[in-house]
């Protein structure tokens, strides 16, 4: 198909390009960029698309969506859930390996991969289990994984106890050039804690997980970096005292990169109000001065990334007392207006007074910010590159429900909601794989 989507304000911050420009698709592939009017040579378009009054973005790439498969349909399956990814103009996804099996042997890495290809929707790219059965203790086959499709190696939400199996399995990476994918917790500092550890868990009687559980962490991470040398992803950021560790460890060079939630962006642990279960998330939501932080470091670069953290999660799971309740939330169809959220609120406070627009930079941190933490060739409309676009209204206003969600998992803690930025249809390798409204 030959798609010329015209009259669109592109935003391509890979490519520094903040204008209008019209983008031409053939074969799947990105084979132009120009200024209006200027059609390539001997190009006719078997598909026009007016995006007058849109952004067109390169697909946003999701460094964590759960899927949920294999093991956990009940919660959701591939079909909603990549639905929900086309509905929030997510082209591009990464899956941590804590399904049921876990994504420990190449057969089922294969298996997923497979199915996602078949439904031809989003990109899916797996995480390996860094060690077998996220026990902690053996290494999986980290080659024969990465030959399977998986990306990286990850625990998921289980930290290693044994610092020397970490350390072996950093060696291990680093020998192949494997990227390690960690959140920062300490396996005993905060362990069952459900609620940022402050006076508002205090008074409601929760558990609570300090911020020294990501500190003490960090720090055990970067001494194993600077003896291995292993590039590491830091997964879902949550307090000011460790991106502060994270902005040194950047300025000492150490090859660390890392992303955090998009909840961890807006909310605070006073969001938890009257024990409500959709604010469970893991890590918790913390202090207003910890998202004042995380906000800034999204800003200044510090946060290389912002991923959804999609976790859908059934009633039965959810609709419990708070600490009984399983932590998670529906994000891919949230991504985008999230996103939008923290660059109109960061403009507001006039923070972006280095000539950046706050969007763009939002637009960067889902699209080729994501997509060079994965090592992926996505997040930008170079010509050659594979077509994955975003056309999105960045006015168009709508409420967080669970019947405007695709997702199977219609738990958020922005239920009710109203939010800016509203996917109008969203091309995969050159196929228009949702649409909104006639564009």
């Amino acid at each position: 198909m030959k798609i010329h989507i015209k009259n669109g304000h592109l935003i391509d911050p890979a490519n520094a390009i903040d204008a209008l420009r019209d983008v031409f698709i053939e074969n799947g592939t990105v084979l132009a960029v120009s200024a209006p009017g200027q059609i390539p040579s001997g190009f006719v378009a078997s598909r026009t698309i007016d995006a007058a009054g849109l952004i067109v973005a390169p697909g946003f790439v999701d460094l964590s969506a759960r899927l949920r498969e294999p093991g956990y349909e009940y919660k959701a399956t591939l079909e909603s859930e990549l639905q929900a990814a086309m509905q929030g103009g997510v082209t591009s996804l990464i899956c941590p390996p804590d399904t049921d099996p876990v994504l420990d042997e190449p057969g089922l890495v294969e298996m997923l991969k497979h199915r996602a290809k078949t439904l031809n929707l989003a990109h899916v790219h797996p995480l390996g289990a860094l060690t077998v059965g996220l026990k902690g203790g053996a290494l999986t086959e980290m080659a024969e994984l990465t030959e399977a499709g998986c990306i990286g190696f990850s625990q998921a939400d289980e930290p290693i106890e044994d610092t020397n199996v970490l350390w072996r399995a950093m060696q291990y990476a680093k020998t192949f050039g494997y990227t390690v994918w960690l959140r920062p917790q300490d396996a005993f500092i905060g362990r069952g804690g459900i609620a940022h550890s402050g006076p508002l868990a205090s008074r409601l009687g929760l558990a609570g997980m300090p911020v020294m559980s990501e500190t003490i962490a960090l720090h055990t991470i970067f001494e194993l970096i600077r003896a291995t040398g292993t590039r590491v992803h830091l997964c879902r950021m949550s307090s000011g005292a460790g991106l502060e560790l994270v902005r040194a460890a950047k300025k000492e060079g150490l090859p660390v990169t890392c992303d955090v939630g998009a909840h961890h962006i807006h909310l605070t642990d006073g969001d938890i109000g009257f024990f409500d279960s959709n604010a469970r998330l893991t890590p918790p939501l913390r202090s207003q001065r910890d998202r004042d932080a995380i906000r800034h470091a999204l800003f200044d670069g510090t946060i290389d990334a912002l991923c959804s953290d999609h976790t859908p999660v059934d009633d039965d799971e959810k609709l419990l007392p708070f600490g009984e309740a399983s932590p998670g939330a529906t994000g891919l169809e949230l991504l985008l207006s999230l996103a939008l959220k923290w660059a109109s609120d960061y403009a507001a406070s006039q923070h972006g007074a280095d000539g950046v627009r706050p969007l763009v930079r939002a637009i960067a941190k889902i699209t080729s910010g994501a997509a060079q933490v994965a090592g992926l060739a996505a997040g930008r409309l170079t010509p050659g590159s594979v077509a994955d676009v975003c056309l999105f209204d960045p006015a168009a206003r709508w409420t967080v429900t669970a019947a405007a969600l695709a997702s199977q998992g219609k738990h958020t803690p922005f239920l009710g909601y109203e939010l800016a930025g509203q996917v109008m249809a969203t091309i995969v390798a050159g196929q228009i794989a949702y649409q909104r409204a006639a564009v």
